[in-house]
């Protein structure tokens, strides 16, 4: 017998494709359409994307799922404790957004540093003598220091590394890489340029405060392409104020989309993109085959990559 799947939202067409090919798909894009499901239907998985929310009480809606699954690397929006405690497969994509979430940290990074936005609004708007009043600096010879080391820490650092710049760090464990490990506020008061890419939780939450933003360097840059809650932005808007450091650049918000004048985005010494770091055509396919691949294998009896399996040590 087929298998039900309940998608919360969208995927890329190929993975939609082999959905389909192995079990029935159904779609609860909006309440009413998710409601219409769970009323008719015995779902054995559920699929979402970075919204989509995966909490107990769709869980307890679905007496029969046995996997929930997110196309992406960060499970904010899946309840894993509550998966687990049912015995439910929690399936990601660890790694798949490495090489595209590295990329757009980078190009943040150079945006800011060269303030290439300004620049390139300048020209459009005409105003060619905008180089007569044009700040900017270069990564080659600058300190980078990565808060949080693992793939995505890791790549930013080789890729930062053959810019030329001189690498340091601070994770939660010591890696064997050929880097500095040291405290976070050595790391805070030496780097030119700080890139965070830790994962968001209890201790994480709000880890680049008040007290963090006054050991960085004045001038220094602020990159954060791993998640929004990671800053407080109150703090932030003071630092950049005070001009205690030069500027932020980020793809992630606390709250996303941001109220339209959210002070922290607006500021001129602030880039924010869309949360879109991974939303490239190569990576989001990728991300989506990955998955979708991995909940058919863990449905139909076949072998489910197991690194694909986050609370796989919980449920063994």
């Amino acid at each position: 017998m087929r298998k039900n799947v309940l998608l919360l939202e969208t995927i890329a067409e190929e993975a939609m494709a082999v959905l389909q090919d192995h079990v029935n798909v159904y779609t609860g894009y909006d309440a009413d359409s998710l409601k219409q499901v769970l009323s008719d239907t015995a779902i054995h998985a559920i699929i979402t994307r970075g919204k989509g929310l995966i909490h107990p009480p769709l869980m307890d809606a679905c007496p029969q799922l046995e996997v929930v699954a997110r196309c992406g690397v960060g499970l904010d929006n899946v309840d894993v404790a509550a998966a687990t405690a049912r015995k439910i497969k929690v399936i990601n994509a660890p790694g798949s957004n490495t090489a595209t979430m590295a990329e757009h940290t980078l190009a943040l990074m150079l945006m800011l540093m060269r303030n290439m936005y300004e620049s390139v609004a300048a020209v459009k708007q005409n105003n060619w003598n905008w180089r007569n009043q044009y700040t900017g600096d270069e990564l080659h010879g600058k300190t980078l220091g990565i808060l949080g080391m693992g793939n995505i820490g890791q790549r930013v650092a080789r890729i930062g590394e053959a810019f030329g710049m001189n690498v340091l760090y601070w994770s939660k464990s010591s890696h064997d890489l050929p880097y500095p490990y040291q405290s976070m506020e050595a790391v805070l008061r030496q780097s030119d340029v700080v890139s965070l890419h830790l994962p968001f939780n209890n201790e994480t939450a709000g880890i680049i405060g008040e007290q963090a933003l006054s050991w960085m360097k004045p001038g220094a840059l602020l990159i954060n392409t791993a998640r929004g809650a990671l800053v407080d932005h109150v703090a932030l808007l003071q630092a950049l104020n005070a001009q205690q450091i030069g500027g932020y650049a980020a793809d992630v918000l606390p709250e996303e989309p941001p109220v339209q004048s959210l002070p922290v985005v607006q500021h001129p010494r602030v880039i924010v993109t869309p949360h879109s770091g991974s939303l490239t055509a190569s990576t989001y396919r990728q991300i989506c085959l990955l998955t979708v691949g991995n909940v058919v294998a863990a449905l139909t009896g076949g072998n489910p990559d197991p690194n694909s399996i986050y609370n796989r040590h919980a449920l063994s």
